[in-house]
């Protein structure tokens, strides 16, 4: 199996974990083995925690390590995602001393609402990551910066005729991209026999 990679490693996109959703539903596939999606999101939980939501191909609430997932169904948003240039061993994160599990626990409608943007992670990663915590302050100027999971990549949701703008002025070090935000993966959908 070949991977032309295209997600920045340690960025914090899910990028590993949707190559081997990818690879799950290929596999299954090509060797005619039949197997339904809950059975294809059992086996992607044995390879890493946000299989799963790959597996399924569609927006979710994630719970427990990430095999607790209900459907939702996200306005439709674009996005300016910035890569700072650096990769964040997750492991190392989640074993920092300074992460704090305390915030207030996230709901599902403060999820989709926008409303709960809060990251455990963002303050450990601005302490320990310089370019990030830049490439935070500088997309903060045109709305609520987020970090993408553990990091290294931020993102700010935008109104759909500024994204290239604010993407065009990505700083010196690092890259930008513009993405519309979707509720089902299309490499799914055409398949017709891959319900959620």
């Amino acid at each position: 199996i070949r991977v032309d990679k295209r997600v920045p490693i340690g960025g914090g996109l899910g990028g590993g974990s949707s190559d081997a959703a990818t690879t799950l539903h290929a596999l299954n596939r090509l060797w005619g083995c039949g197997l339904d999606v809950d059975a294809l999101a059992a086996l992607g939980l044995q390879l890493g925690a946000d299989v799963p939501v790959f597996v399924r191909g569609r927006s979710a609430f994630a719970e427990g390590v990430g095999e607790l997932l209900v459907p939702i169904e996200l306005p439709r948003r674009t996005y300016v995602i910035v890569d700072p240039g650096v990769s964040i061993p997750t492991r190392a994160l989640f074993q920092a001393a300074e992460l704090t599990r305390d915030g207030a626990a996230t709901t599902i409608e403060g999820f989709i609402s926008g409303a709960a943007t809060q990251n455990a992670f963002e303050p450990v990663v601005r302490a320990r990551y310089p370019a990030v915590a830049r490439a935070l302050d500088w997309l903060g100027e045109s709305g609520r910066a987020c970090l993408s999971g553990t990091g290294s990549a931020v993102f700010v949701a935008v109104d759909g005729d500024k994204a290239r703008g604010i993407a065009d002025r990505c700083p010196p070090g690092m890259r930008a991209w513009v993405a519309n935000g979707i509720n089902v993966s299309p490499l799914l959908t055409p398949a017709g026999d891959q319900q959620r």
